[in-house]
C-alpha cells in the first residue's frame, strides 16, 4: 500500500513553528522520515524547530524546486510507492500554491496516492481576509510579467476582468521589484480602483492597507522594498 503525501505549511517568516502551527500539524511532522523540500538546509532548520522523532541526519530529504526537471519528478514518488509517508515542504506558506510542489501533487493524484493538506498560514487568504475586497469572487494570478510593456498590459487586462466580474485580483511580486509594481499599478489603473497592499503578514511589521488609486497617490508610498507583499485590486 502506498504512503500518504502530507502537505506541510511553513511559517511566512522567522517565527517559531510551535508558535504559528497547530498542534496536529506538529504531531504529523514528528514521525515522518521522508520529505520533499525546496532547499535541504532551510528544511532541516524548520524540522529541527518544529520537532521530529528522527535524528536530523537520518531524515531522507529530496529537493524539488524551480531547477527540477520534469523527468526527475517520478523518482520523488518512490518512497510513497514503497509505503513511506512523505512530507512536502515549501520555503514559506502552503506547499503547492505558487510553488513547484504542485507538480508532485499532480503525479500523486494521478497514481491515486492519498494527499492530505494540513492547516497553516497562507499569505494569499490572509491578505484577502483583511482587504475588505470581494471575498466571494477572486482569482490568484501568481507573478505578473517583469517586462514593463507586458506587465502594463496584464494590469489593464486584470482590472478590466475585475470590473466585468466584480472579482478581486490577487498577485505577488519578487520582493525587490515590489516598488516598481506598486508604481505601475498607480500609473495604469483607474482612479476608482481599490488596491490592497499586504506586507509582512503574520510578522511583527505586518501591514494591510486598502485605498483607492486616487487615495494612494495622495499619501506616502508604503515601505515594501524587499519585504514579502501581496497585491489585491478590485475595480
Amino acid at each position: 500500500m502506498a504512503g500518504t503525501l502530507y502537505l506541510i505549511p511553513v511559517p511566512l517568516g522567522p517565527t517559531a513553528p510551535r508558535e504559528s502551527l497547530p498542534a496536529n500539524v506538529l504531531a504529523a511532522i514528528r514521525p515522518l522520515t521522508h520529505f520533499v523540500v525546496e532547499q535541504a538546509k532551510t528544511a532541516r532548520a524548520f524540522l529541527k524547530a518544529a520537532g521530529t522523532d528522527v535524528v536530523l541526519q537520518e531524515l531522507q530529504l529530496q529537493e524539488l524546486n524551480e531547477h527540477t526537471k520534469a523527468h526527475e519528478l517520478d523518482r520523488l514518488l518512490e518512497p510513497l510507492r514503497a509505503g513511506h509517508d512523505v512530507g512536502l515542504l515549501s520555503e514559506a506558506g502552503c506547499p503547492a500554491v505558487a510553488d513547484p510542489g504542485a507538480n508532485l501533487v499532480a503525479l500523486a493524484q494521478a497514481e491515486n496516492i492519498r494527499v492530505v493538506p494540513l492547516i497553516g498560514p497562507s499569505s494569499l487568504l490572509l491578505a484577502l481576509m483583511a482587504s475588505g475586497l470581494n471575498g466571494q469572487r477572486f482569482a490568484f494570478q501568481g507573478y505578473l510579467p517583469a517586462k514593463e510593456a507586458e506587465r502594463t498590459k496584464m494590469l489593464r487586462d486584470l482590472e478590466s476582468e475585475s470590473k466585468k466580474r466584480q472579482q478581486t485580483q490577487i498577485f505577488i511580486e519578487t520582493p525587490y521589484r515590489n516598488r516598481a509594481m506598486f508604481d505601475a499599478i498607480l500609473q495604469y489603473c483607474l482612479p476608482s480602483t481599490r488596491l490592497t497592499v499586504a506586507t509582512d503578514l503574520t510578522l511583527p511589521g505586518e501591514s494591510v492597507l486598502t485605498r483607492s488609486i486616487t487615495a494612494w497617490k495622495k499619501q506616502t508610498p508604503p515601505e515594501i522594498e524587499r519585504r514579502p507583499t501581496v497585491f489585491l485590486l478590485l475595480a
